[in-house]
């Protein structure tokens, strides 16, 4: 699979998860992610995966809260791997414990923080891409059923996976390429509590799939999840 693929938020969950598929299909594939030393050491076990004769990883620390540090990500991405096939805008936070944080008790400050990351991250990070995307790219925004349901506890998390859902579908209006959301259900990361929830590993291929296989105008503005995936794939 000879792809350049940008991923935020790929040091763990599954922003991890997807860079060890596409490093295991032969992709390069560039991470990113607050934490320095977590991209240092999430390159070097990808490249140890990829040592025998895979995919290349690259990465670089980068706040999707700052634009410039996206564009400076981007810029380099371009230059070491080429026009980017695939981007997944995953970089994310979640103040407090899932299901415990109630919107009606969330402070001004971490509203405002999990907006600027989690819903401005999502619109800094395409449009930084964009001028960096191949003729024929995707980017897939991972959301959940939180969007669009309501459940107690979840607060400014639901709000913001809402308003990146909306930021990729006003994208997908006015962009060449195909911008869509990808809805694993329930997945065992540190934002959603790891009870009764598939392994990230589990819905990699979903992403894989989303950002390869589908015909671009079934990603461009819609929301693929996992039984669109089976029935395609079965």
């Amino acid at each position: 699979m000879d792809l350049t693929v940008a991923i935020t938020g790929a040091t763990s969950g599954i922003g991890r998860a997807i860079a060890e598929a596409f490093v295991d299909e032969g992709a390069f594939v560039a991470v990113s992610g607050r934490d320095g030393d977590a991209v240092d050491r999430t390159v070097a076990a990808l490249n140890e995966r990829a040592a025998d004769g895979a995919g290349t990883a690259w990465g670089a620390r980068v706040d999707v809260r700052d634009e410039f540090d996206l564009e400076r990500f981007f810029e380099r991405v371009a230059r070491e791997g080429g026009p980017i096939d695939a981007v997944f805008a995953n970089a994310a936070v979640f103040h407090g414990a899932p299901g415990e944080r109630p919107v009606d008790e969330t402070s001004y400050a971490d509203y405002d923080d999990t907006m600027r990351t989690n819903a401005r991250g999502v619109f800094a990070t395409i449009t930084e891409a964009v001028p960096h995307l191949a003729e024929d790219a995707r980017v897939i925004v991972p959301s959940g059923g939180i969007a669009h349901e309501s459940r107690p506890g979840m607060g400014a998390y639901a709000v913001s996976k809402a308003a990146a859902e909306a930021v990729a579908r006003g994208f997908a209006a006015d962009l060449s390429v195909a911008v869509g959301v990808v809805d694993p259900g329930l997945v065992a990361t540190d934002l959603t509590g790891k009870e009764r929830a598939r392994d990230p590993e589990s819905v990699a291929p979903l992403f894989v799939w989303a950002a390869t296989d589908v015909p671009a105008e079934e990603v461009n503005g819609e929301r693929l999840g996992l039984r669109e995936w089976k029935s395609a794939t079965r």
